[in-house]
């Protein structure tokens, strides 16, 4: 065969990476996704097999590199030293997967765990040994250490809000929105509340992420009953898989019949949250920027409670940015309690046309379109090259 046919034959290569959270992840996933639709691309995943990236990595397939890294402590220890020889050995390792595996691009959506192999392509090309070109992600509208640091060197930057662009110092920032799954395009709310069993009326979604929200919990918890039996609400609880025992405990002690209530779907964790979401008006939810992007394509009401030891505190400014654009309701985590929550709740269940208002805001911010430019502006990184 001719070098010619080899060359038209050869598949791109892209390395995806990113772990650690689901906002770092969904959007890596939603990335490899679009790519995978590609007979033209081959992938794989960098991650952390301890992480739940390996889980959901797995489970579509996708080739999966391992890297072992941790977050960054924050104070000088022997921790610190321990962290510094892992994370150069990960570096080394990523440069073995540069040469093994010899990708045309990398996609990196920021935090610890693509750190290694973005590390990596920055100076195998500043050490002019190896030019790999690689475009990174960032969801926060604070953007994580890692992006900060290693954007510079960056193709493009993709970014989900505009307020991101004053922290990165590369001219090619592009605000993309988060990837999300395409599904959120095409499930209207009727078909997902009859998916999960629900009637067509106004419903609720309480949630604190996949390991759920203790403060969220207790406060949701204690008007449970009120907001089925006077409101005549639906709820579509999420507790967390931690903390699923508490909440059935207390449910047991506040509202004993709840099982028999129709008006109360409570699980540890949902898979399908684009289900849940596309179901629900109002969501209770902490506001990491995947779960704000996912809320925005749904058109729901938010009522975002940040989680208050978030890195940068990014949690309290992507809410702080909503609720700027009339997109959303907001309670510190401090202050969240039966109490405040039912009064924010009033708010919107009294107020038809706030809720109305509020929720064509959240939606008219949905970027439906973020994965297929993200995918657009990393394959012609390999066309460029």
């Amino acid at each position: 065969m001719s070098s010619k046919a080899v060359s038209e034959d050869k598949k791109n290569v892209y390395f995806i990476t990113g772990g650690g959270t689901g906002g770092h992840i969904y959007p890596a996933v939603a990335v490899a996704d679009a790519l995978a639709n590609d007979s033209n691309c081959d992938l794989y995943y960098v991650g952390n097999p301890k992480n739940l990236e390996y889980d959901i990595v797995s489970q579509k397939g996708y080739k999966f590199l391992p890297v072992y890294v941790r977050g960054l402590p924050r104070h000088m220890s022997l921790d610190l030293i321990k962290w510094l020889f892992q994370l150069f050995y990960a570096c080394l390792k990523s440069c073995y997967y540069i040469f093994k595996y010899k990708p045309d691009a990398v996609f990196g959506t920021g935090g610890y765990v693509s750190a290694p192999i973005l590390l990596a392509c920055s100076f195998l090309h500043k050490a002019k040994i190896k030019d790999i070109p690689y475009m990174m992600h960032d969801c926060d509208a604070q953007p994580g250490l890692v992006t900060r640091k290693i954007s510079g060197d960056a193709s493009f930057v993709s970014l989900a809000f505009e307020d991101a662009k004053k922290f990165i110092a590369n001219k090619n920032c592009i605000v993309n929105g988060n990837p999300i799954r395409d599904r959120f395009k095409t499930i209207s709310k009727q078909e997902a509340r009859k998916e999960l069993g629900l009637e067509d009326k106004l419903t609720l979604c309480v949630m604190g992420g996949s390991q759920g929200a203790r403060s969220i919990n207790d406060a949701a918890v204690e008007i449970l009953k009120k907001l089925s039996e006077e409101y005549n609400i639906q709820i579509i609880f999420q507790t967390g898989k931690k903390n699923f025992e508490r909440v059935v405990e207390q449910l047991l002690t506040v509202y004993p019949n709840y099982e028999s209530d129709k008006n109360l779907l409570i699980r540890p964790y949902f898979e399908d949250m684009v289900t849940v979401l596309k179901a629900s008006d109002i969501a209770v939810s902490r506001s990491g920027s995947l779960s704000i992007s996912e809320i925005c394509a749904s058109g729901i009401a938010p009522i975002f409670v940040p989680y208050p030891h978030a890195a940068a505190d990014h949690q309290r400014k992507n809410a702080k940015y909503m609720v700027a654009q009339d997109a959303a309701l907001y309670i510190e985590d401090s202050e969240i309690s039966s109490q405040t929550l039912l009064k924010e709740l009033d708010l919107l269940i009294k107020n038809p046309d706030k809720l109305a208002d509020i929720q064509k805001n959240s939606l008219a911010l949905a970027k439906f379109d973020g994965t297929e430019k993200i995918v657009e502006q990393l394959k012609s990184l390999v066309v460029r090259g």
